[in-house]
């Protein structure tokens, strides 16, 4: 399975160090109306709902408010931090419920009418037995979204600069080596239909970016965030100085040159029937 996957052969999920994400200031702030505005066509009262990589669960609140007394939702994500900022932050939502758990870990004998999953499978190495695990957790007739990035299609105006495109460069080759797709939100689409999803539906979720704007400064900075976390330096895929120089000079060209960015994100949805 999953012959059009751009990625290496692993057997294991790669594991992700989110220590220098800060929940407050990148998932607390998501919400489904700016970050998973295409889901809401398939939201209605009464769905059981998965949220797979809920994060602090913002965008999971958002869908049980949708779904209603009648629905119920559940978020699970593998950083235990973050389950237990949701648990917190949204104790009185009474159709809600966390859960730590890997998604290939997770046991439940409750079947969903509908599974989501945004900005997560870009991080699964194991695409083939994830999809098959949300198989086995469906309701006959039920729905599978996955909102996820095509990393190779992004676009700066101007071009950024020589060490950013250096770390996005490796950052590329880091997450290839390890088995993570690139391009995921382009080949959902077959992966689907691999699996035997049929009525596959794509829905153009672009998330573009201006410097005039006050409130897109701190989304420009996303890949000075990203270069925040040590990982590839400890894994040997760019020095200590290459890092730091990448952010310096990043957070220059956005303070001072920056025009847009232009992050290529698409829903792809489909029924298993």
């Amino acid at each position: 399975m999953c012959q059009i996957c751009q990625t290496a052969t692993v057997t294991e999920n790669k594991v992700i160090d989110r220590s220098a994400q800060q929940a407050n200031t990148i998932y607390n702030q998501r919400t489904l109306e700016q970050d998973y505005r295409t889901l809401k066509s398939a939201l209605k009262p009464g769905l059981r709902v998965l949220d797979v990589g809920c994060g602090t669960g913002s965008i999971t609140k958002d869908i049980a408010e949708l779904v209603g007394p009648t629905g119920y939702v559940v978020g699970i994500d593998h950083t235990a931090s973050f389950i237990s900022e949701g648990k917190s932050q949204y104790a009185d939502v009474a159709n809600l419920e966390f859960i730590y758990a890997d998604i290939l870990n997770f046991q439940t004998e409750e079947k969903f009418d509908l599974i989501v999953s945004a900005r997560t499978f870009q991080w699964i190495s194991t695409l083939d037995r994830a999809i098959e695990k949300l198989k086995s957790l469906l309701k006959p007739n039920g729905q599978l979204s996955i909102l996820d990035y095509i990393h190779e299609a992004i676009t700066w105006t101007p071009k950024i600069p020589a060490a950013m495109q250096n770390f996005y460069n490796m950052f590329l080759m880091w997450r290839k080596d390890a088995g993570m797709n690139n391009r995921i939100g382009y080949d959902i689409i077959d992966i689907f239909a691999e699996h035997g999803f049929e009525e596959i539906e794509v829905f153009n979720a672009d998330e573009h970016y201006e410097r005039i704007f006050p409130a897109h400064v701190e989304k420009l900075k996303i890949w000075s965030k990203v270069a925040a976390s040590k990982q590839m330096v400890e894994e040997g895929y760019v020095s200590e100085q290459e890092r730091l120089d990448a952010i310096e000079s990043y957070n220059h060209w956005v303070d001072k040159e920056a025009t847009s960015m232009t992050l290529k994100l698409r829903e792809v949805r489909a029924i298993l029937n």
